[in-house]
């Protein structure tokens, strides 16, 4: 059976439409890849989102060392994906620390069915699809998921 990675953005959604499509899609587990797990958004920041996860059965890990830095979010908000991307990779995953974060996403997709998390709903505007790209070369098929 081949390994599949999920990834979702909660812009535009709500918590209930949010956690069905979890659910719909048999996540097992929410790897939260924000640097700053919180939101203006009501139960989307780290704590409500992880109690409300946890009551649907699906686990919860932050993974804030795969967050994308500030000058990264501002490149991004910009509509400027290039240079969101340059950043991503040269300031979080070319690092040994970077590295060693995306070898614990590996472990916890390879564990079971994971979905990255992130804000943007298009997956093409965030560093998701980087981590996304990272994964399928390491074997996993890839699901964008829309809430």
């Amino acid at each position: 059976m081949a390994k599949v990675l999920f990834t979702i953005g909660y812009e535009g959604a709500d918590t209930e439409r949010f956690t069905a499509a979890l659910r719909a899609a048999g996540v097992a587990r929410l790897a939260d890849v924000r640097a700053v797990a919180a939101s203006r958004k009501r139960g989307f920041s780290k704590t409500a989102l992880a109690a409300g996860l946890t009551e649907a059965g699906i686990g919860y890990t932050h993974l804030r060392t795969l967050g994308t830095p500030k000058a990264g979010r501002e490149a991004a908000r910009a509509h400027d994906a290039g240079l969101m991307r340059r950043i991503y990779c040269e300031e979080v995953l070319e690092t040994g620390t970077g590295q060693a974060a995306l070898d614990e996403l590996t472990a916890l997709a390879e564990a079971g069915p994971t979905c990255l998390l992130c804000f943007e709903r298009d997956p093409e505007r965030c560093h998701r699809r980087i981590l996304s790209e990272r994964l399928a070369g390491r074997g996993f098929a890839v699901v964008d998921l829309f809430a």
